[in-house]
């Protein structure tokens, strides 16, 4: 399409699936796209730059309220780098605190034979309670944690595994017995 991307192409392009768009429309970090006569989606040229941008600012973990703060910031006609820059300065200090709490357990460990844990000792004993330099908000300080394998990286694991005919079952009993 000449003045603009149809969803299929704006997906295969991007990387981002059908979901996500609707999710940053509803956000606010993509604009609503204008519908053809048929209601199909039409996405401005500048949808895929826009997206890139998201991609990017999400692995060095931004959230998406921040990123939709910047896009408004840019959409305003502010240069939003400063407010970018104050952000990733934050991330860097919370990652920086986060991977000193990391090394003080590593660097503690030791037999826990005798120790009782809900779930890992060493973890419930030399974790404890991470002191945040920045003053994120609750929900930025949780975006700090590894990030999602993309499934088109890493494949997915909802695809369905082939069971070798040899192992199937037949008439309700098994055919390896």
């Amino acid at each position: 399409m000449k003045d603009g991307l149809l969803i299929g192409e704006v997906v295969t392009r991007s990387g981002t699936s059908r979901k996500a768009l609707r999710l940053y429309e509803a956000r606010g970090i993509l604009p609503p796209p204008r519908r053809t006569a048929a209601g199909y989606r039409v996405y401005p040229a500048n949808t895929l730059s826009v997206l890139a941008f998201v991609q990017q600012s999400r692995r060095l973990g931004l959230t998406l309220t921040e990123i939709q703060h910047i896009v408004a910031l840019r959409r305003a006609g502010a240069a939003p780098c400063p407010h970018v820059h104050k952000l990733l300065e934050r991330k860097a200090s919370d990652l920086a605190a986060l991977l000193k709490a990391v090394r003080r357990i590593l660097t503690t460990w030791r037999s826990t034979d005798n120790h009782s844990a809900a779930v890992c000792p060493h973890i419930e004993a030399n974790g404890g309670e991470i002191t945040w330099i920045g003053t994120l908000s609750p929900s930025a300080r949780r975006a700090t944690t590894v990030p999602k394998s993309s499934s088109k990286a890493t494949g997915s694991g909802s695809a369905k595994s082939r069971t070798p005919p040899s192992s199937r079952r037949t008439n309700g009993t098994s055919s390896l017995t």
